[in-house]
């Protein structure tokens, strides 16, 4: 390495080496509601990347618990509870393909939380198309051991039954989950 590249940060080496050019990630769910495996996630893409979006997108597949509004503040909130590092954007996105959102916001990769091989055989399929249609590469995360077993379906579930959902969740989820409804 040259003397002056010693001194720059890892981020900066990189930045460096790629021509000055910002890295930046989506990661896409629908969050609903967002759980400690998805924070996990998010916090390592903003460890990776130098600016992450987390999106929130409407999957016509499933029947949503929490508005989509609803579901960017959660996400807000727990990331500043969190204290995630990085430069973290949270929004959302509900007409035309996700690589769309990508190709507007320069975004280079997909980063996906997997939890086991199912979810895999379900992603692999969808990361191929978005690499045909843009590009646009998609990295799998493995989760922390802690939170391979919890699933947004499984938090709505277990809410709706009374149980307690504090273990799966983000404080800020967990209050507005077991806040009594008019």
């Amino acid at each position: 390495t040259f003397p002056a590249q010693r001194t720059l940060t890892r981020r900066a080496r990189l930045s460096h080496y790629r021509g000055g050019m910002s890295r930046i990630a989506v990661v896409p769910g629908s969050f609903d509601p967002v759980t400690l495996g998805h924070l996990d996630v998010i916090e390592r893409a903003a460890k990776t990347f130098d600016e992450v979006h987390v999106l929130v997108v409407h999957n016509p597949g499933k029947t949503a618990l929490l508005p989509i509004a609803q579901r960017v503040s959660l996400i807000e909130q727990a990331v500043a509870d969190a204290r995630l590092v990085g430069n973290i954007r949270v929004t959302s996105w509900s007409m035309g393909l996700l690589v769309d959102y990508c190709t507007e916001v320069g975004a280079s990769v997909i980063v996906k939380g997997i939890r086991s091989q199912v979810d895999v055989a379900y992603e692999t399929p969808m990361a191929i198309v978005n690499r045909d249609l843009a590009a646009v590469e998609t990295i799998f995360m493995l989760p922390n051991p802690a939170h391979a077993h919890v699933s947004s379906s499984l938090v709505r579930q277990v809410a709706a039954l009374g149980g307690d959902v504090a273990p799966y969740v983000p404080r800020a989820v967990s209050d507005f989950l077991q806040a009594p409804r008019e």
